[in-house]
């Protein structure tokens, strides 16, 4: 049988092969450190379960309509004008099937066959390839240090004069945990809008931060494409939740595509989140959990060698450059340093490649979102595999 072709520019998620190969090591009675994933080790708060219980008691298992449940909608509403004092009708949310549900609506709604989309490199893997499969062209632009690995509209300004049908802006990032400035978000905004494209701005690490907010994209443009969801902070990520806020003009072009895509996203979910916006105190002790992970392993990382040209302030990753410790081990690129730190060591890291070609064989991604014993023990394994001492 002969898939698709358009599968061959579809490339894989490499932290999962990570992940993949972290799995079978513990099946063979290995004990592995993991920081490779961007899962909280959070488990959900009890009464988002319990709510899903009741819901379940209750048989309500049915559908919903496709935007979603009318009372999670009014309640994400509310959160806006609670955390960024903007007024957003709950007409204009959906609630999708995760962010990725979310994503694929976005791009389903605004790309027509070869439209160019603008995304930083390096950056989350699957937006080139949701791009690519609704036959889009990710337009990998390499962002760095000086501008917080972000976008900013001067990088933008030559790809719009090329023809751009958009771009995206992810802060705080993955997988750097950068947050854009507030004057740059605005000019791409601006830029953007300007050459009639449309902004999709990622949010799902928003709250999650440390001594710097995260400005959504609606307080500088109702017609930003905004998405975000119940995984990260709000610790939900088996539920499969998300939402994507829409201009109005969008709002029956969404609701056809998640009808024929969707139909609508988890019920029982969705009865479950309702309870999650009354576990604030529950996920302010995670952020204070997730700064002391994140001190700790900068400074240890630093005393190893490990450059990290410009601190996370949100998300929970560390993005550093090893470029001299690779000279140091005499070992190729990141790749094949993660794969030796997996198989020799025992602490499970993810390359940079994954993230996109910019620097990519220089880098790796630590996940900070485990206990802060695990964290230590694996400082103590990448030492004793470097021959350094901390």
């Amino acid at each position: 049988m002969n898939w698709a072709t358009k599968l061959t520019d579809i490339q894989p998620f490499y932290v999962m092969e990570v992940l993949r190969r972290a799995k079978e090591l513990v099946a063979q009675g290995r004990d592995i450190v993991r920081l490779e994933v961007g899962e909280p080790n959070f488990s959900t708060p009890q009464a988002i379960i319990d709510a899903a219980h009741l819901a379940l008691d209750k048989d309500q298992t049915n559908y919903t309509l496709a935007q979603g449940s009318l009372p999670l909608r009014q309640r994400i509403s509310q959160w806006y004008g609670e955390q960024y004092g903007v007024d957003v009708s709950e007409e204009r949310i959906i609630i999708t099937s995760g962010t990725s549900g979310a994503f694929m609506l976005a791009f389903g709604i605004i790309l027509n066959p070869g439209d160019r989309f603008a995304i930083t490199d390096p950056g989350y893997p699957c937006y080139k390839n949701m791009i690519r499969l609704l036959s889009g062209e990710p337009v990998q632009i390499p962002v760095g240090p000086q501008s917080h690995y972000q976008l900013d509209a001067a990088m933008l300004i030559p790809e719009i004069k090329k023809g751009l049908r958009g771009g995206l802006i992810t802060s705080p990032s993955n997988p750097t945990g950068t947050i854009i400035p507030d004057r740059a978000f605005s000019q791409v905004v601006e830029v953007i809008e300007d050459s009639g494209g449309v902004l999709v701005s990622d949010e799902i690490y928003h709250a999650i931060t440390y001594g710097e907010d995260a400005k959504t994209a609606l307080q500088f443009s109702d017609q930003a494409i905004v998405i975000n969801g119940f995984s990260k902070y709000f610790a939900m990520t088996g539920w499969r939740l998300g939402w994507m806020i829409v201009p109005q003009n969008a709002i029956r072009a969404v609701e056809m595509l998640q009808q024929n895509l969707f139909i609508s996203a988890s019920t029982i979910a969705q009865e479950a989140a309702m309870a999650a916006f009354d576990c604030r105190d529950i996920f302010a002790e995670h952020i204070k959990q997730y700064d002391k992970n994140r001190i700790y392993l900068i400074v240890a990382l630093k005393k190893m060698g490990f450059e990290i040209s410009v601190e996370p302030k949100g998300a929970f990753y560390i993005y550093a450059n090893i470029s001299s410790l690779l000279a140091q081990c005499g070992i190729e690129n990141s790749q094949l340093f993660c794969e030796r730190l997996l198989e020799e060591a025992g602490v499970a890291v993810t390359p940079g490649l994954d993230f996109g070609v910019n620097g990519a064989g220089e880098h790796l991604r630590f996940s900070y979102a485990t206990d802060f014993a695990r964290i230590k023990e694996g400082i103590v394994r990448i030492a004793k595999f470097l021959g350094k001492t901390i």
